[in-house]
């Protein structure tokens, strides 16, 4: 059993989350982060042992810069700088939407059509952080590109139905609101399955006890950038985790099937 601080009778250390490295030169590295592993410290996070910048840093041997946020239950690409002019260029093209993302979703429901979604998000505050901001903000305008790959419908109820119907979506945001995606699927009435702030319960707790995997079923698979130093343009891509062929499987799809699903997103 590993080591917990709310159990110190315990004296096995705990294991270190294990990152793989995605890309590196002497300016940037990339990292695939898992799922459940903070991106760095934060006053939320003071019981915690391992954060994804810290692993970096060990990993690679120097300090590295956060340049853009991953969300802590959702798992893929991870950028980090390793100087602050770098960063500072690389927040730059996070800020002008010059850096495209692709998304990997398991959501509730079938879908036919890709899709555009315009749909303005009020700021989601923190009752801590944020208890000085103001509340009454407008609404920022949202924007994310989805495209439907793989459908599937299990003898399973998960509901008032005798089946469940689940999807496999590609999604693009072209803003980056926090929690665009999982908001803007729960807007869709797909929402990502996982998602226990934005999602559905029932289903979040059949795909549980069914599967015997307990994640947000999000994943940061693509990004595409232009190197900060040399210009050049870069595409650093990651692989679904070893739990989604346990899931594709299931659900009866191979572990190839999305080789042969085109992209109808345009970014």
């Amino acid at each position: 059993m590993p080591y917990s601080v709310d159990n110190p009778e315990l004296d096995e250390p705990e294991i270190a989350p294990t990152i793989e490295i995605l890309y590196e030169d002497e300016h940037i590295v990339a990292i695939h982060k898992p799922a459940g592993l903070l991106v760095h410290k934060t006053y939320l996070a003071r019981k915690e042992r391992f954060f994804a910048m810290q692993l970096t840093r060990d990993l690679v041997g120097c300090h590295v810069f956060p340049v853009h946020r991953l969300d802590r239950p959702t798992s893929g690409v991870l950028l980090f700088a390793k100087s602050s002019d770098v960063a500072r260029t690389l927040c730059q093209q996070f800020e002008g939407r010059d850096v495209h993302k692709h998304y990997l979703a398991l959501v509730r429901g079938n879908m036919a059509e890709a899709g555009e979604l315009d749909y303005p998000l009020r700021e989601e505050l923190d009752d801590i952080a944020d208890k000085h901001a103001r509340k009454d903000k407008e609404a920022q305008d949202a924007v994310t590109q989805y495209a439907p790959l793989l459908n599937s419908e299990i003898p399973y109820p998960s509901g008032r139905y005798a089946t469940s119907r689940f999807c496999l979506v590609r999604l693009a945001p072209l803003t980056g609101r926090k929690h665009q995606l999982r908001r803007h699927m729960a807007h869709l009435r797909h929402p990502i399955i996982g998602d226990t702030t934005h999602g559905d319960g029932k289903q979040n707790r059949f795909f549980r006890e069914h599967f015997g995997i307990n994640r947000l079923w999000l994943l940061a698979q693509k990004m595409t950038l232009t190197h900060p130093v040399t210009g050049a343009p870069l595409s650093i891509v990651t692989e679904p985790e070893a739990e989604w062929s346990t899931v594709f499987a299931e659900l009866g799809w191979q572990d190839d099937a999305l080789a042969t699903q085109p992209s109808t997103l345009i970014c």
